[in-house]
């Protein structure tokens, strides 16, 4: 009797096991993954669409701290699907402090499993990060820590907190509403200068794997400060562009970024050739 039981125990985590695998292997095949991660922005998580020869490389956009998807991409998303992208998107850390506040680390392993979906359901063998914010710095932990180096052409970021903030408007975060803010919220400390997170990710080589990192600040950035903290080690690989050095007017500060139409240029540039973004060739226009 008892062999009997044992039997019918191992059959059923069999059958449980295989399940949950082929479960797993029909959300990546039929995208039902994307339907998870809430409502997307226009132009984004649309299962049809197939990565072709002329966009092999999907494009994958992750907001930035208290964002969702759907606010932080409405203008980007859409463009970068006319343009002929597949474009997936999704929403990270959610926490009862709200979007992208959970721990860092956790939030990077979120995204190694989407974009894992994402090349799945695509069959391309890389995508292309466009991040804001956090969502420019986040990915790097994936690409250091948990593999992502081999999976990611591009990561670009618009005003990506890299090496993190001395605090909004530098005015830092001790008292009042921003104590509190920083009390409920793990990613906002972890994004502060000087964090442990932060001196981790930033020791050693800072932009592993043949990725190139474009990275586009603003001066007038009153949540990165100094807004300087966006850039990167120089190299060939990597990209340093300061907005107002080619479009002198454009008074658009941190939030704002990610929906500029001239921050997007060196998106569109990064995207649309090999290597990081050419600022001088970007400026030219290709849309």
């Amino acid at each position: 009797m008892r062999k009997v039981v044992m039997t019918a125990v191992m059959s059923l985590c069999m059958f449980t096991t295989l399940s949950m695998g082929t479960s797993h292997a029909n959300a990546e095949t039929t995208g039902s993954f994307l339907v998870e991660e809430g409502v997307p922005p226009l132009g984004a998580n649309d299962p049809s669409c197939r990565p072709d020869d002329a966009r092999p490389v999907p494009v994958v956009l992750v907001p930035g701290t208290f964002e969702s998807m759907a606010q932080n991409w409405v203008e980007l998303a859409p463009i970068l699907k006319k343009k002929g992208y597949c474009v997936y998107s999704l929403n990270y850390g959610v926490t009862t402090a709200g979007y992208s506040t959970g721990p860092i680390e956790e939030s990077a392993m979120e995204l190694k499993i989407f974009i894992d979906q994402v090349l799945a359901h695509t069959g391309a063998e890389k995508v292309s990060i466009v991040g804001h914010s956090q969502g420019g710095m986040m990915p790097r932990y994936y690409l250091k820590f948990l593999g992502g180096a081999d999976k990611v052409d591009d990561l670009i970021g618009l005003a990506p907190s890299h090496h993190g903030t001395e605090g909004l408007a530098g005015l830092g975060y001790a008292t009042g509403v921003g104590a509190e803010i920083l009390k409920e919220c793990t990613a906002c400390r972890q994004q502060l200068v000087g964090s442990a997170f932060l001196e981790n990710l930033n020791a050693g080589d800072e932009t592993p794997g043949k990725v190139s990192y474009t990275n586009v600040a603003t001066k007038i950035d009153e949540v990165i400060v100094p807004y300087t903290s966006s850039f990167l080690t120089e190299s060939k690989d990597v990209s340093n562009i300061t907005l107002q050095d080619y479009y002198p007017f454009d008074l658009a500060g941190h939030t704002v970024l990610a929906h500029d139409l001239n921050a997007f240029q060196f998106v569109y540039d990064a995207l649309g050739y090999s290597g990081p973004a050419d600022p001088e060739r970007a400026v030219g226009g290709w849309w």
